[in-house]
């Protein structure tokens, strides 16, 4: 089969942004000054912002919503950007996901608030790679699907048998895993690495799947990054890690090399909200590698991404095509990474 496009399951959820004045205490009042709902979740938004990208290769979702209004407008905007929903279907047993995305309006800072709703009955069933040609197979969040995040008593989880059985079928994987607490964190990641080709989360998911504080103060750690790079791929990792941060972004290869990348340096009023930055780096990356990209040719446009993602609060209405992204490294400078 000439496999080529993306398939991107897990999460679909409806982001309802609201930028506030300032985070309240506990029992306190904050202002809601705008609010504005889209997509959300990790596959959803790296579908939308790879459409906004023009990435000029196929795209497809596979997942689970409500046979419910909010199911209906995600199929709708799925379809609508060129998203192939064959494997996107609907159910009546929950209601479609959903996040109250909270924003301060000042610093661009989110604070999530979530109902797992359908999303927690996705499981092994609702994907078919065989129907599939997709060259890659893009699976997030994990710790924020309660069915694919099980762990049977072998020490299997659900979603390590999905990406087991995307790789037997000829596609190439990679993972996102949500910030979340959870008593069984390391156990659920380290079920799914021996079936990931490509991991792709932040420092915190990162030291959580490690067990390493990845964080000095105010500032990553950098060459610490590294080293919990190094002993995920250890773990089973197929090909290579990637950690991004505020700062930056670094990449372990199974080849024993390392690249790393600077963020771009925003100017103030720049950001009008973070809220799905790290799913937009994700979709750079994820172009980059299809395409066949170096290394730093992916992380130069996943940092860009991020960056674009930003001037918007909804995660995915920011995105530009590849090349008005890629602009804004020649309009800010690049962070330098110690």
């Amino acid at each position: 089969m000439n496999r080529n496009g993306i398939l991107a399951g897990g999460n679909f959820i409806i982001d309802h942004v609201k930028m506030i004045d300032a985070y309240p205490a506990q029992d306190m009042l904050a202002t809601i000054t705008s609010e504005t709902s889209s997509n959300g979740g990790g596959p959803y938004n790296v579908l939308k912002d790879l459409a906004a990208m023009q990435a000029g290769f196929p795209l497809a979702a596979a997942g689970l919503v409500g046979r419910d209004p909010n199911g209906d407008w995600i199929l709708r905007d799925c379809t609508n950007a060129g998203i192939d929903t064959r494997q996107l279907q609907q159910t009546s047993e929950a209601p479609t996901s959903y996040t109250d995305a909270m924003t301060v309006a000042s610093t661009g800072r989110r604070t999530f608030f979530h109902q797992r709703g359908a999303n927690a009955l996705l499981g092994e069933a609702h994907f078919d790679f065989r129907t599939s040609s997709a060259r890659m197979f893009h699976l997030g969040y994990l710790m924020l699907l309660d069915e694919m995040d099980r762990l049977p008593p072998d020490g299997r989880t659900i979603a390590s048998r999905v990406l087991e059985a995307a790789q037997r079928s000829g596609l190439t994987t990679s993972v996102d895993i949500v910030s979340t607490e959870n008593p069984h964190f390391r156990e659920i990641a380290t079920a799914a690495l021996p079936f990931t080709d490509c991991l792709i989360i932040n420092e915190i998911e990162a030291g959580k799947s490690t067990g390493m504080n990845l964080r000095e103060g105010n500032w990553v750690n950098v060459e610490a990054c590294v080293e919990s790079a190094r002993l995920l791929l250890d773990r089973g990792v197929k090909s290579e890690v990637v950690i991004h941060f505020v700062e930056g972004a670094i990449v372990a290869s199974d080849d024993g090399k390392v690249t790393t990348q600077g963020s771009l340096e925003l100017p103030h009023g720049f950001i009008a909200g973070a809220t799905g930055a790290g799913d937009a780096f994700a979709a750079g990356y994820l172009l980059g590698l299809h395409e066949g990209w170096a290394v730093a040719d992916r992380l130069r446009l996943a940092v860009c991404s991020a960056a674009q993602c930003m001037t918007h609060a909804t995660p995915s209405l920011g995105l530009r095509p590849v090349a008005d992204c890629l602009a804004l490294g020649k309009l800010f400078p690049f962070r330098l990474l110690a």
